[in-house]
């Protein structure tokens, strides 16, 4: 993937060191050129320096091949500025926001934006929600460990019953939205082309439910 990373902390730093030594095209954008020393020498990304919503600056960052924006400054206004730039001028695909005050969580909820709240979520969970991009977070609860998020059935499962996604501790099925009408499944509810299923998942079997959406299972 190509990713913008807005904000070189400690997490974003930290999140843009892990993708590049995976692989990824990476470039992060900092106001202040004295961040550039969280970042290793041997750092492979590459490291532009102003704000994160400056257009020619992230059309000098590649935004308009970027796979994923994150936005994880210090400061909420700046965050989601740069998301809402990332997701509606440049129709990045990915747009993830870092956010301190959990009352503006709606602001973007409501934008489309899933937020990491700066003190419950990790570099960790960034990573994983930058990977499993298939699934919409929709709500966490306690430090992050149990989420909610929904995903478009892929057209394999079609026929599959509800159980077959269940993991027990792990992975459940809590709601199904069907031809624009909302209801709770059984395990033997069997799943209809364009399904939208609500999923209860653990943070760490987010890899095993992208393997049941990603591929037929038992494969």
């Amino acid at each position: 993937m190509r990713v913008i990373v807005v904000g070189c902390g400690r997490v974003g730093s930290a999140l843009a060191v892990q993708l590049a030594n995976e692989g990824h095209d990476v470039r992060i954008i900092d106001h202040d050129p004295r961040t550039r020393r969280l970042l290793p020498a041997g750092f492979t990304g590459q490291v532009l320096h102003g704000n994160g919503f400056n257009r020619a600056l992230l059309e000098s960052a590649g935004i308009e091949l970027a796979d994923a924006f994150v936005a994880v400054t210090s400061g909420d206004n700046t965050n989601i500025v740069s998301a809402r730039t990332a997701k509606e001028t440049y129709q990045v695909p990915i747009v993830l926001a870092r956010i301190y005050d959990p009352r503006r969580a709606d602001i973007y909820r409501d934008l489309g934006i899933p937020t990491i709240a700066s003190v419950r979520w990790t570099v960790h969970q960034l990573h994983q929600m930058l990977l499993h991009r298939h699934l919409s977070p929709e709500l966490d609860f306690g430090n992050g460990e149990t989420m909610l998020l929904r995903s478009l059935l892929p057209a394999h499962l079609t026929g599959r019953r509800m159980g077959d996604l269940e993991v027990d501790g792990e992975i459940r099925v809590v709601e199904v939205t069907r031809g624009g009408r909302s209801f709770l499944p059984t395990p033997h509810t069997p799943a209809e082309a364009d399904d939208l299923v609500t999923f209860a998942v653990a943070a760490d079997a987010l890899g095993r439910l992208r393997g049941f959406l990603d591929k037929e299972l038992g494969t």
